[in-house]
């Protein structure tokens, strides 16, 4: 049974003369577990997809389920709970609280879901001593580097424990070295953790990641490669699709 289900997902901005479809009748599914990369051009509706998977934005027509729960049958309020509980989000800039520490900022969505601020940290120190911060708890972020601070969002998106992690572009602020140590964690959320994880990315190298590639093109889902367990040539088979779907 799939966590994450979509049925002809589809999102137009405008209407008449100027609709853009940023999305095409998309259908996809996520295992629980499950590491998913999605990829294509700028511009093909990658993070449309995500954003309509994670209840940021609703479809124009078609359908999304997240454990059998339709987004579409929510109110406003019912989606917020279980965008609260259920997904976790990490972003490409952070999207961390300057005036707080780490603890702080990872602890937050918690305590906005009626956590007492007592149990909300000690959640979020467990989280943040798991990405490796144990040593910079009380750290704000301009103390932080841009890995270390990218470590303090995904302790953050798991603190709720939710079943899914998105990640819309999660290592393009960072160098080389930090943007691997982050697709790395993003591996063990998915193998060790057990949460899905869907990411968006540009870069093939973090991509091969993932268990599985979906690439969009002009907002349609034109292709899926299976990756191998084991790692092996992963970056290149994708250079190589992205190529060949470029054609």
């Amino acid at each position: 049974m799939s966590l994450v289900q979509t049925q002809d997902l589809t999102k137009v901005y405008g209407a008449g003369d100027m609709a853009v479809t940023a999305l095409d009748r998309v259908n996809i599914r996520v295992a629980a577990g499950e590491f998913v990369a999605v990829m294509g051009p700028s511009g093909c509706g990658k993070s449309t997809l995500l954003h309509l998977i994670g209840g940021l934005d609703r479809p124009t027509t078609g359908k999304v389920w997240i454990e059998n729960v339709s987004l579409g049958e929510l109110n406003d309020d019912k989606l917020t709970a279980l965008r609260r509980r259920k997904i976790g989000f990490v972003f490409q800039f952070f999207n961390l609280i300057p005036v707080l520490d780490a603890t702080e900022n990872a602890a937050l969505p918690l305590m906005l879901d009626g956590t007492n601020s007592a149990q909300a940290r000690a959640r979020a120190r467990e989280w943040l001593t798991r990405v490796g911060l144990e040593k910079r708890l009380t750290n704000r972020p301009d103390q932080l580097s841009g890995g270390q601070q990218q470590r303090v969002a995904i302790a953050r998106a798991l603190a709720a424990e939710p079943a899914l992690v998105l990640a819309d572009e999660p290592t393009g602020n960072l160098d080389t070295r930090a943007a691997d140590e982050i697709a790395g964690l993003l591996r063990q959320v998915s193998d060790e953790w057990g949460r899905a994880v869907v990411m968006v990315t540009h870069d093939p190298r973090i991509a091969a990641y993932a268990d599985r590639i979906v690439f969009i093109k002009d907002g349609k889902a034109v292709d899926e490669t299976k990756l191998k367990q084991d790692g092996s040539d992963n970056a290149a088979l994708v250079t190589g699709r992205m190529h060949a779907l470029a054609e």
